[in-house]
């Protein structure tokens, strides 16, 4: 393809402003990937099935297997790169998944974490019916869950300034 047919596209990733030409066909996953070297969001089904290349666009999480960069264009984005807090430390998501330990693998971890940001800003306090619903998207092949469940309680009570009490089984 030449540069002729390629379309300009302007967005916020992580904060930080970028422009490139993109082939009309790039789909968002590529371009983070393989354009701007943000390899966190992982390429998983490619049909949205799996919730790997999950991403925060505009405020709404995004499978970004799903859309094209150039429909991208304008947006704010933030993928796991974009999840520690400004002092570098790790979010509270993040260290819930540490301290939990909330993945075994790590492939699903960057679209669950961010998925689970997404629900946290949308329900700051969810229950556990309520985690499992939010993450339905997002699948997890090695955890059975229960440990991401735990992990997104702990940053819930964290964000909220409360101790996380994990409950007796």
């Amino acid at each position: 393809m030449s540069d002729i047919d390629q379309m300009p596209v302007t967005m916020t990733v992580n904060g930080k402003k970028v422009q490139r030409f993109v082939d009309p066909r790039t789909l968002l996953i590529h371009f983070l990937r393989e354009d701007l070297n943000i390899t966190g969001p992982h390429i998983g089904c490619e049909t949205s099935h799996c919730g790997a290349c999950t991403v925060d666009l505009d405020g709404k999480s995004i499978k970004a297997c799903t859309l094209f960069a150039v429909q991208a264009n304008g947006a704010q984005i933030t993928t796991i790169e974009g999840m520690a807090n400004a002092d570098g430390t790790l979010s509270a998501l993040q260290e819930g998944f540490r301290q939990m330990h909330g993945l075994q693998c790590g492939f699903c971890t960057p679209g669950m974490i961010t998925r689970a940001h997404r629900l946290l800003q949308e329900n700051p306090n969810p229950t556990e019916e309520e985690i499992r619903f939010g993450i339905a998207g997002n699948l997890c092949r090695c955890t059975g869950y229960q440990n991401i469940v735990k992990a997104i309680q702990y940053a819930a009570a964290k964000l909220q300034g409360r101790e996380f009490q994990e409950a007796a089984e």
